[in-house]
């Protein structure tokens, strides 16, 4: 069978792309080069992750309002491109994190398509005529780059549309980073995996995955299902084993498939687009960490950082993170997420790229960590990290997992985009900022320390929002991080 040629359209791309690596290498502190780069949080997820987040949705693209740290790179010019505008408060804050002397609010060009409906804010963007003509025209002739959340097909267009290459991966390679295919390539990569079963497509193939996972492990204490095209953990579905009669019994089979045909209508819809049947992975103490990768035009890869993952909902769903993981094994999964990251190099993978992992132990054994999920994507490990970078620039060591910033001091910071309390709801922006600068919290450029907020335009929706809590130690991170609810407590009851 002959390769599928190439379209007109997908060579035009693939030529734009060409161009990427000589204006990201512009983007340092070092550079004298004048370039743009045009930081655009679009979302293009799968239905249920929609549906899942729902109005929040551009209240999650207003995380990645901390790019505007990257001015502190003074040959740097900044688009931000967000479906509705952020409030002033934030930004006259962000602003003021950053030395007078660079300038920064000349460099800074936010564009708000004014479009709160859910979507990508790159399928908005390109029925605005209007405003690609003014980003084309704030761009002028200098050297200018997207960077994006995700690359699919919307954010491929508007590439294409506005002439500028992008970092991130070709949206024909989706697919690798579904589930399926990612524990395809780990075993190619030969990382460890829960034992599982991928390419499954009805209930029939969950049960008889279920039922041959249980014949290999008796013990076993459930099985998770995950949509192949999914993310936060919201594909995921989590089936207990350790209750039913021994494997092959047509009375097991049987709860088996009730319990399986009692998920949401919705997720069992989805499994015939694809899933996996994977084996839960317990111990008397068990944690998600994560690596997080950059694959850079050059096809290197390197390390960023490492994260131990905040989970609710069954451990399943991503809640918020710490910084760095466990040193305990931290260094593995970085070898681990490196050798992964070769690998989708050599597919043409591009951009940030997250490896997700669980591990456990018990009786205070050796960790035991295995390789469960590549992100093609930024996640949300990306933005806290980002903070920490920019305001408190270093270097993360992934030997010996530590970051130390440039004046010689190790920092450490935990972070959530679920800071929520039904009684938060409505706060205005700017006090919920005040307060936490009466409380003391708020980070100090001095000592490289405090809390850094984002996403408060979700305070108006359902009382929800983040934060970034950077301390000199792990101690001192969550006491910041305590500190802040406490202070949106008071001020909420300030409202009673």
């Amino acid at each position: 069978m002959s390769q599928r040629s190439e379209s007109a359209e997908e060579a035009e791309f693939h030529e734009l792309q060409r161009k990427l690596a000589a204006v990201y290498n512009l983007n340092t502190l070092d550079s004298t080069t004048p370039h743009v780069v045009v930081l655009m949080p679009s979302f293009s997820i799968g239905e249920g992750l929609l549906s899942h987040y729902g109005g929040r949705l551009p209240a999650l693209e207003h995380r990645f309002l901390v790019g505007l740290f990257l001015l502190r790179m003074p040959a740097a010019r900044l688009i931000y491109i967000c479906a509705t505008e952020p409030s002033p408060a934030v930004i006259d804050h962000y602003f003021s994190l950053l030395p007078e002397s660079l300038n920064a609010r000349e460099r800074f060009r936010l564009v708000a398509v004014g479009d709160a409906t859910a979507g990508p804010v790159a399928t908005k963007l390109l029925d605005r005529p209007d405003l690609l003509a003014d980003i084309e025209e704030w761009i002028g002739g200098d050297p200018a780059f997207i960077e994006p959340w995700n690359v699919a097909e919307p954010e491929r267009q508007l590439a294409l549309r506005l002439g500028l290459p992008i970092m991130g991966s070709d949206p024909d390679l989706w697919h690798i980073g579904f589930k399926s295919a990612g524990r395809h390539l780990f075993r190619e990569a030969g990382v460890p995996i829960p034992e599982g079963v991928e390419d499954l497509t009805t209930v029939a193939d969950a049960v008889d995955a279920i039922e041959g996972l249980r014949e290999t492990q008796p013990d076993l204490p459930a099985v998770i299902l995950k949509h192949d095209d999914s993310g936060a953990g919201d594909g995921n579905a989590v089936i207990p084993t350790n209750d039913l009669e021994p494997p092959g019994s047509i009375r097991a089979r049987r709860r088996l498939w009730s319990r399986v045909n009692h998920l949401a209508p919705w997720y069992l819809d989805t499994l015939e687009l694809g899933f996996i049947a994977e084996s839960r992975i317990v111990g008397d103490e068990f944690t998600s960490p994560s690596a997080q990768l950059e694959i850079r035009p050059d096809g290197s890869a390197v390390v960023l950082s490492t994260h131990e993952q905040i989970l609710g909902d069954d451990d399943q769903v991503y809640l918020g993170c710490r910084f760095p993981a466990n040193p305990a094994y931290a260094p593995a999964l970085g070898e681990q997420a490196l050798t992964v990251g070769g690998l989708l190099a050599e597919r043409g993978g591009l951009g940030r790229v997250g490896v997700d992992f669980v591990a456990a132990r018990s009786n205070d054994g050796p960790w035991s960590a295995y390789a469960i999920e590549i992100n093609l994507r930024k996640s949300g490990t990306s933005h806290p990290y980002s903070v920490l970078r920019h305001l408190a620039p270093g270097r993360y060591d992934p030997d010996t997992a530590t970051y130390t910033d440039d004046t010689g001091q190790p920092k450490f910071y935990v972070a959530s985009d679920n800071l929520v309390e039904e009684h938060w709801t409505g706060l205005p922006e700017h006090e919920v900022i005040a307060a936490l600068g009466q409380a003391g919290v708020l980070f100090d450029t001095s000592s490289r320390t405090g809390v850094v907020p984002h996403m408060l335009s979700c305070l108006a929706i359902d009382g929800r929002f983040g934060i970034t809590a950077v301390g000199a130690s792990p101690q001192h991170a969550d006491e910041l991080y305590d500190a802040t609810i406490v202070a949106v407590r008071e001020l909420a009851d300030s409202y009673d």
